[in-house]
C-alpha cells in the first residue's frame, strides 16, 4: 500500500450493508478512477427471510454485526479518512432493520444511510455511468432483496423503480420453488416501465449473483479475458444460456460451481430466472456485467461536477503514467507527438480512436522495470487485466497491443497473444501495429525523458515523411532511428527520412 494512501485525508471508505453480503471497501481517493486498496465482503443472508417472517433472521444479524467490528478495526488500522455507510432493501423493508441499523451505527461509528428503492436505482445508475463510457441502456442491479431498474443515456438517469425480485428474496417468497418464483418474476417484469425502453440496447447487469452467471458464462465458451466489468453478451446467447444454466441447476448437472462461493450456489437459479424474464421483456440487444453499482455511484455522487466529467479511462491512464512511468511528463508530450504524427500523415481517426491512442501514449512505458524480454507480454496482461472502468474489452486489447508492440516489435517470434488479438478487428490491429511503431520511434529518441520529442517535427512531400531534428539534437539520429523511422512511414504509405535542421 502507498503512503499516498495511508493519508487521512485523502482515503475514502464504503460499508455496504447488502441484504446477501457486507462489504467493505477502501479507496486510495475520492477521485474520478477509483483506486480500491481493499475490499472484503460476508456473505451473512440478512435478507434471507425478510418477505415471509418481515425480520432479519437473527443469526445473520449476529454474522453481521460481528462483520462491522472486523470492518470498524480495519479502518483504524488503515487511517482511513472518511468513511460512508449505506444500507439497502432488507434493512429498509424488515421490521426490526431500525434496531440493526442502531446497533450497527454504534459499532461503525457513523450514521448508516438507508437508501430508498428510488436511491438505490439512482445510485446504481450513477455507478454504471462512472464506469462504461457514454452508456445507453437499462441499468438492472439485482441484490439479494430488490431489483432496482433504471434507465440511463450518457449522463442523464430516470426516475428507477424497485421490485422485490433479489435472489433472497424470491427464493424466501416462493418458498424456494422455481416454479413459484416464475410465476413472481413474470408478473412483476411485465410492464415495469424502464424495460418498456430497453428493446434494441444495453443492459448492464449489475450485482454479484449475476456476476457469478457472468463467470460460469466465460468458463464454458472459452473466453480468455477473465475481466468481469464490461464482459458482453448478445442478449439472444444469455436468454439461451440462462435458459440451460437453470435446467442444470436444477438437475444438480451444473459443471464449473467451484468457480461460484458456497453461499451463492443456491441463489443462482433464481438470479438466471430473473435475468430470463428480463430479457424476455425487455428485448435489449446486449447484456453487459458492470462491477460499478451502487459504492462507485456513491462516490462519484460527492464529485464536484468538473471531476464527474472527466474521462475515467484517460483518469486510470493517467494515474498508471504517474505510479509506474519513467516520466509522466513525457507521456503527456508523447500524446501531442502522436497527434502531430496522425495529422500530418493525414491518419483518419474518429473522436473515440483517438481517445484509445491518447490513453495508450499515457501507458507505453509502464513496463519499463521488466525485463527487457518479457515487457511485451507482461505489459499486455497488465493493460488488459487492469482493475479500471469506462473501457470495452475490445478497446482493452486495442490498447494493450500498442503497447505490445512498442516492446516486441513485429517479427513472427514476438507475436501477441491469438485470444488477445481475437478480440480485436483487423483494422484495430492494423492500427494498433501502427501505434506501436510511433512509440518504438519516439521512445527511442527521447529515452523516455520529457523537452526531446517538442523539438522533434513532422514534414511532408509528395509521398514522402520526414522527421526533422531540431539542431540541438542531432547528435541523436543514428541508423536504429532511420530504420525505425522508415518503418513507421511504409505503415502510412509513405517513405521515410531523417531530417536535420
Amino acid at each position: 500500500m502507498t503512503k499516498r494512501a495511508l493519508r487521512r485525508e485523502t482515503s475514502v471508505a464504503v460499508i455496504d450493508i447488502g441484504s446477501n453480503s457486507v462489504r467493505l471497501v477502501v479507496y486510495e481517493a475520492l477521485a474520478r478512477s477509483l483506486i480500491t486498496v481493499f475490499n472484503e465482503k460476508a456473505l451473512c443472508g440478512l435478507g434471507r427471510e425478510v418477505q415471509s417472517t418481515g425480520l432479519l433472521a437473527t443469526d445473520a444479524v449476529d454474522k453481521a454485526l460481528t462483520a462491522l467490528r472486523r470492518f470498524r478495526a480495519l479502518v483504524r488500522v488503515m487511517n482511513v479518512g472518511r468513511v460512508y455507510a449505506i444500507a439497502t432493501a432488507a434493512c429498509r423493508d424488515a421490521s426490526n432493520g431500525p434496531d440493526f441499523i442502531a446497533a450497527a451505527e454504534r459499532i461503525c461509528g457513523v450514521s448508516i444511510e438507508i437508501l430508498s428503492g428510488p436511491r438505490e436505482a439512482k445510485l446504481s445508475a450513477l455507478g454504471v455511468i462512472s464506469g462504461v463510457h457514454k452508456p445507453n441502456g437499462i441499468v438492472g442491479d439485482l441484490g439479494g432483496g430488490s431489483l432496482e431498474l433504471i434507465d440511463v443515456r450518457g449522463n442523464a438517469v430516470r426516475k428507477g423503480v424497485t421490485l422485490p425480485l433479489g435472489s433472497l428474496a424470491l427464493q424466501d417468497a416462493s418458498q424456494k420453488s422455481l416454479k413459484r418464483a416464475e410465476k413472481i418474476a413474470k408478473e412483476a417484469l411485465t410492464g415495469a416501465l424502464p424495460l418498456k425502453a430497453a428493446r434494441g440496447r444495453a443492459f448492464y447487469a449489475v450485482g454479484g449473483t449475476w456476476r457469478a452467471l457472468a463467470r460460469i458464462h466465460i468458463a464454458q465458451s472459452g473466453y480468455q479475458l477473465k475481466v468481469m466489468h464490461g464482459y458482453a453478451i448478445p442478449a439472444a446467447e444469455a436468454l439461451r444460456f440462462v435458459r440451460r444454466l437453470r435446467t442444470l441447476v436444477a438437475t444438480n448437472q451444473l459443471a464449473d460451481l467451484e468457480l461460484v462461493s458456497d453461499a451463492r450456489r443456491p441463489l443462482l437459479a433464481y438470479a438466471a430466472l430473473v435475468l430470463e424474464y428480463v430479457i424476455e421483456a425487455a428485448k435489449p440487444k446486449t447484456i453487459v456485467f458492470s462491477t460499478y453499482g451502487v459504492r462507485e455511484g456513491l462516490l462519484y455522487e460527492q464529485l464536484p461536477a468538473a471531476e464527474r466529467a472527466k474521462d475515467g479511462l484517460i483518469c486510470a491512464a493517467q494515474d498508471l503514467n504517474k505510479l509506474l512511468s519513467r516520466s509522466a511528463r513525457h507521456a503527456e508530450e508523447l500524446i501531442d507527438w502522436t497527434d502531430r504524427l496522425f495529422r500530418i500523415a493525414k491518419v483518419r481517426e474518429i473522436e473515440g480512436e483517438r481517445r484509445l491512442r491518447h490513453a495508450a501514449c499515457l501507458m507505453s512505458d509502464i513496463g519499463w522495470r521488466v525485463h527487457p524480454d518479457h515487457r511485451g507480454e507482461q505489459t499486455l496482461s497488465l493493460i488488459t487485466n487492469g482493475n479500471f472502468g469506462d473501457v470495452t474489452h475490445q478497446e482493452r486489447a486495442f490498447m494493450a497491443l500498442s503497447v505490445f508492440y512498442r516492446y516486441a516489435g513485429f517479427s513472427e517470434q514476438n507475436e501477441p497473444p491469438p485470444a488477445v488479438r481475437a478480440l480485436v478487428t483487423h483494422a484495430m490491429d492494423e492500427r494498433a501495429r501502427l501505434l506501436g511503431a510511433a512509440f518504438r520511434v519516439a521512445h527511442l529518441i527521447s529515452a523516455a525523458r520529457p523537452g526531446v520529442l517538442p523539438a522533434t517535427h513532422f514534414r511532408t512531400s509528395e509521398r514522402k515523411l520526414m522527421l526533422v531534428f531540431e539542431h540541438r539534437l542531432v547528435d541523436l539520429v543514428a541508423d536504429r532511428v532511420g530504420s525505425r523511422f522508415k518503418q513507421l512511414a511504409r505503415m502510412v504509405g509513405r517513405t521515410g527520412s531523417i531530417v536535420r535542421r
